[in-house]
Formats: structure tokens, sequence, C-alpha cells
């Protein structure tokens, strides 16, 4: 590799690096914006710049000598709330809207170091989510902001096995950074005294998965990315009159496995169809203990998560050697079983995508991919009750009516 490219590496950390996860969501499936027009069908098969690297690492032995990726996606979300029969201790304001804008960023480099064998390292954030509420709302002393920032930095190995054996894997070093704003009660039916809960920690995963190409025209991609367990540490702080009750927390968290099967369908010169189905063991959170340093409770998020499954399917059109037109349609199904453990910080619900995107090749070695994604959510019931265990967080009930869009762009060259 040439002293050009290898100063090309920390290039690509600082843009991953240059701003957190901060879209509306939980898992953020936007580790790239070149399948983003797709609906990320075919994800674990397409291997057609770096970012395979995230999605299946055995793709690498797919690509050129030396490539490299890197793009962003915007994500654009509303939550909605509105209030029918709720019952806390804030201010009734009516309507009230949790949703943010935010980017998610991700770098990749990929190089064959021999004949079938090709190292990797990509940076993205697999895990993020952003609500954030006006004081006073409805729900204030059940949340006014929830945020998560994750950070994945992930060297990889890949091998070619044979003409249609690929296998590879990787490990996971992931940092999270959490933050918890609510409005906690003192007696009075509101006082507009917060408090602030901030807690972090890294921790390590793996990644590994197989491509099979079955002909020039079939390709058939699994993989499989673990769970990551956190202890987080950090600390609370309340505001006025209750600043005494600040002090050191932590708290347990392990964030879902992922399974993927994907595969690619060449139908002649022009036109490619792809699919994936996919499961996410949500089930790994069914709550969050926060605890104070001594053991003590301080609250309990119970969030009583589901396992989840994913389908989508894409297709796309070659217009000529330098055009591709990209369309994806996909099924998401929420880990949030119902609306008594819908929680205001994570109002979601089952969505639908539909996803555009063209790839512009402006010369041999490089490629421009843009995509855009409009999320349609169901309507999310909400029916939270926390009044039985801390009455000043009443009971918060209503319906949120969600929307998101996604847009991305992507820049891949080869060396």
């Amino acid at each position: 590799m040439s002293k050009t490219n290898l100063r090309l590496i920390p290039a690509l950390i600082a843009i991953a690096f240059s701003g957190s996860a901060a879209a509306a969501g939980f898992q953020l499936l936007e580790q790239n914006a070149s399948g983003l027009g797709n609906a990320y069908a075919g994800s674990a098969a397409v291997a057609e710049n770096a970012s395979t690297i995230f999605y299946n690492p055995a793709g690498m032995t797919q690509l050129k000598d030396v490539e490299v990726s890197t793009g962003v996606s915007l994500v654009s979300a509303s939550y909605k709330f509105n209030n029918n029969g709720s019952s806390t201790g804030t201010t009734l304001v009516g309507n009230a809207d949790g949703g943010t804008d935010g980017y998610i960023p991700n770098a990749y480099l990929s190089w064959r170091v021999a004949k079938d064998i090709s190292i990797g390292l990509g940076i993205g954030a697999p895990f993020g989510l952003m609500t954030d509420y006006a004081n006073p709302w409805t729900g204030a002393a059940q949340s006014l902001k929830f945020q998560i920032k994750t950070i994945n930095v992930n060297p990889s190995v890949a091998w070619r096995a044979n003409d249609w054996l690929s296998i590879g894997g990787g490990v996971s070093y992931q940092t999270i950074d959490a933050e918890y704003v609510r409005v906690v009660g003192t007696g009075a039916p509101y006082s507009g005294a917060t408090a602030t809960l901030k807690l972090n920690d890294s921790a390590w995963g793996w990644n590994a998965g197989a491509l099979f190409t079955l002909s020039p025209a079939t390709k058939i991609g699994v993989s499989y990315r673990s769970t990551v367990k956190y202890e987080t540490t950090g600390n609370v702080a309340f505001t006025a009159p209750l600043s005494a009750a600040s002090g050191d927390v932590k708290a347990s968290v392990k964030l879902p496995d992922t399974f993927i099967l994907s595969a690619t369908q060449k139908l002649g010169d022009q036109w490619e169809l792809l699919g994936d189905i996919s499961w996410t063991g949500w089930s790994s959170i069914p709550k969050i203990d926060v605890l104070r340093a001594s053991g003590v409770p301080l609250q309990t998020l119970d969030t009583e998560f589901r396992d989840t499954w994913r389908v989508a399917a894409g297709a796309n059109y070659q217009l000529n050697d330098a055009w591709k037109l990209k369309l994806g349609l996909a099924y998401d199904q929420t880990p949030v079983k119902g609306a008594s453990t819908r929680l205001v910080s994570l109002p979601d619900n089952d969505r639908i995508w539909f996803s555009i995107g063209t790839q512009w090749k402006p010369a041999k070695n490089t490629t421009i991919d843009v995509g855009a994604t409009y999320l349609l959510i169901k309507d999310a019931e909400i029916n939270n009750d926390q009044s039985a265990n801390a009455p000043s967080r009443g009971i918060v009930k209503g319906t949120y009516d969600d929307k998101a869009i996604i847009l991305g762009a992507q820049l891949s060259m080869a060396f």
C-alpha cells in the first residue's frame, strides 16, 4: 500500500468521529448509503464496496486490491404525541413532538494482502437514539430527553477458500454514551426540577459471515453480529431543590445480536434482484435497572423488548456504464410489544421502508451513491402507567404519529 493510501486511514477515522449518531431510532441499519436505495436488501451478499465489512466481512474477497468507502446518512424523524387521557404531575400542553434531526457517518478500508486474503477496518454507529421534548409537556416526568450514541471500530479479515466460498470475521470495539433527562416530582404538581443521568462504557463484540457464489449471477450471504454487554457507570445530577440527591450511578445493558440471510440474482445485463431477511435479538433488553453506586435502585426502565424480524426486497437497473438505478421495499418490526410497555423515550412501531437511489461512476475506480427512504410508521398507541412505583411520573396515554425520512450519500474508491 502506498504512503498516500496509508494517509487516508486517519482521515477516514476523523470523518467517522466528526459527529455522533443522533438519529431517532435504536438500531441503525445505515452503515452505508450505497444500500439505502435498496432498503438494505441483499446487504450480506452485495459486497459492492468496502462497507461489506459491517454487513458481511467475507465480501471483502470480491473487492479490488485496496478500496475505501465513506459516507453519511441524514435522518429527520417526527414523533408527534396526541394526548388522550394522560394523568401526570406536569402541565398538559396538548400535542408534543419528540422527533429530532441527526446524522450517521461511516468509513471503511479494505486491503488485499494476499491472493485470497483481505483485511479491513470499519467505523460506524450501529445503535443510536434521540428523542427530545420541550419542557413542560405531558410526559415530562417520564422523559424530556433520551440520547444513546455508539461508535463501533471493526477490524476484519476475509479468506477466499475456493471459487464459490469465502468466509470472514472480525472483532468490534464499541463505545456507548447515554443521557437521560426527566422532570422529578417534589410534592408539588409541577416544580420544574430535573434529573440528568449520564452513563458510558466500552466493550467488545465480534462478527462473522460467509459468502456463497453459486454462479456468476447468483450470490448468497449469511452473517452474524454478536451481542455487546456494557457495565456502564456515570452520575445523576438533580437540580434544586433536590441537588443533594446527586451522585454516582451504574447500569448493565446487553445490546442485541443480529443474523442476516441475503441473496442477489442478476437477470441479464441490466436487472438485478436483491432479497434480505434478518433477525435481531432485542429480548436481551427486558429492562434496564439504574442503580446508585451503592447498589440502591434509582429507576427501572421496563422495556420488555421482543426479538424482531425484518424482510427487504430490492432491484437494480443498469441504465448504462455510468448509471445504475435502485429501488427497495422493506417491512421492519418494532421491539416494543404494545401500548403498556411503549416508552415516551422510544415511541416506536412497525414500519415500511420505501427506498430509491442511484449510483454514478464518474471514473473507472470511483463510485458515488445517493439514496432516500421514507419510513411509513404505524401509529403507536401508548398507555404507560408508572404511577404505582412513582406517582410523580403518572400515566402517559395517547397516540404517536411517527414518520421519518433518510437521505444518504457514499463515496467509494478503488486503488
